[in-house]
C-alpha cells in the first residue's frame, strides 16, 4: 500500500462491482482504450478517503466517495466542447478490486464525487456504468416519449431499461436468457422477447444495442422504423466489420450513432438518480463475494449466473 503523494488520495474500497468490460479484459487480454494486461482490475467503486497528500483540500479522511475511471485534460478541443469522453489525453484508472486504491491528482481534481449519505456503497458503485448510459441517452436527444427496443439485457441493457422506463418511454427488451428478461420487466420494460420474436419488427423509434456484438448491431438496425435512430452502445472487438443495407439507411433516413463512456455531468446525474431510487438498480447486484473469489465472480458473469457481483474487501 503506497502513501499518497502531493495532490493524491488513498481510498479504502468499501464496494466494487464487476462489469462486462472486466469480463472482456479477462477473456481477451485487454481493452482497446482502457488497459492492457497485466494490470489491476476493477473500475466501479465506492469507498472512503483513508489518507491524503499535500495540497488536497476538498476531501477529508472518512469522506465517502466515488472515483470514476477516467479523467480528461480539460484543455483540448474536445474538453472545451464539453465532450470530455473524447479527450485527446483521456487517462484511465483501474484497480478497484483491492482493499485500497491510490488515486492520482488528476482524478482527485476532476473525477471524484461525494456519495450522498442515504446511498449505500454498492449502489453508489453503479454510478460509473449508469453515467455511460446517460451519455448514450443524451446523444439520442429524445424530445418526446418513444417506443424503444433494447437489444441485450445484461447490466448496461438493464440500466437503459430502468432509466428510460422511469422517464415514461415504452421499453421492449430482447435477450435469450429468461431470467434476465424477468429482471427487465421488473426494471420497467413492458415486454421482454426472446431473439426469435424480433424478426420483421421494424417499428421502433429508437433501437439500442447493449451487447457489443455484430449480431446485436444488426438486430438494432433491423428493428428501427423509418426515420428512427439506432444507438450502438456496446463496443465490438477492434477490426469488426458490419455489413449494412445502405438502402435502409438512405431511403428510411435512419440515424446511426455510437456512444462511448461518460462525462462529468452524466456522473452527477447518475448519482442523483441512484440516490432518489427512480428504478430498482439493486436488482443488478445479484451476488456478493470476497476479493479472493474475483475470478469466480467474473466466470459467473460469463456463465450468465450473475448480472453484477459486489466484491467486498
Amino acid at each position: 500500500m503506497s502513501l499518497p503523494g502531493a495532490g493524491e488520495i488513498l481510498v479504502r474500497i468499501a464496494a466494487a462491482t464487476t462489469c462486462g468490460t472486466d469480463v472482456k479484459v479477462f477473456r481477451l487480454g485487454g481493452h482497446p482504450r482502457m488497459l492492457k494486461v497485466p494490470t489491476p482490475f476493477g473500475h466501479e467503486l465506492a469507498g472512503t478517503v483513508a489518507a491524503s497528500g499535500s495540497g488536497v483540500e476538498e476531501w477529508q479522511i472518512g469522506d465517502r466517495i466515488v472515483v470514476v475511471n477516467s479523467a480528461s485534460c480539460g484543455r483540448c478541443s474536445y474538453c472545451l466542447q464539453e465532450r470530455e469522453n473524447l479527450c485527446s489525453d483521456l487517462q484511465y484508472l483501474n484497480g478497484a478490486f483491492a482493499e485500497y486504491l491510490l488515486v492520482p491528482e488528476r482524478f482527485v481534481e476532476s473525477s471524484t464525487y461525494a456519495i450522498p449519505d442515504s446511498l449505500p456503497d454498492p449502489l453508489a458503485a453503479l454510478a460509473e456504468p449508469l453515467a455511460c448510459v446517460f451519455h448514450g441517452i443524451e446523444a439520442c436527444g429524445l424530445d418526446s416519449l418513444s417506443k424503444i427496443l433494447v437489444v441485450g439485457a445484461g447490466p448496461i441493457g438493464q440500466l437503459f431499461v430502468g432509466t428510460l422506463a422511469s422517464a415514461g418511454h415504452r421499453l421492449v427488451v430482447v435477450d435469450s436468457n429468461a431470467s434476465r428478461r424477468e429482471v427487465a420487466i421488473k426494471m420497467g420494460a413492458t415486454q421482454a422477447w426472446d431473439r426469435s420474436q424480433v424478426a420483421g419488427r421494424g417499428d421502433f423509434d429508437l433501437a439500442i444495442d447493449a451487447t457489443g456484438t455484430l449480431a446485436g448491431w444488426e438486430r438494432a438496425i433491423q428493428t428501427a422504423r423509418a426515420g428512427g435512430q439506432v444507438l450502438f452502445h456496446g463496443g465490438c472487438p477492434p477490426g469488426s466489420r458490419l455489413e449494412l443495407d445502405t438502402s435502409r439507411v438512405h431511403y428510411d433516413e435512419l440515424t446511426l450513432r455510437g456512444a462511448y463512456h461518460h462525462r462529468p455531468p452524466t456522473v452527477r446525474q447518475a448519482l442523483d438518480t441512484l440516490t432518489h431510487g427512480l428504478f430498482p438498480a439493486e436488482l443488478l447486484l445479484t451476488a456478493h463475494m470476497p476479493l479472493a473469489e474475483t475470478e469466480e465472480a467474473l466466470r459467473s458473469m460469463m456463465r450468465r449466473d450473475n448480472l453484477k457481483v459486489v466484491l467486498d474487501p
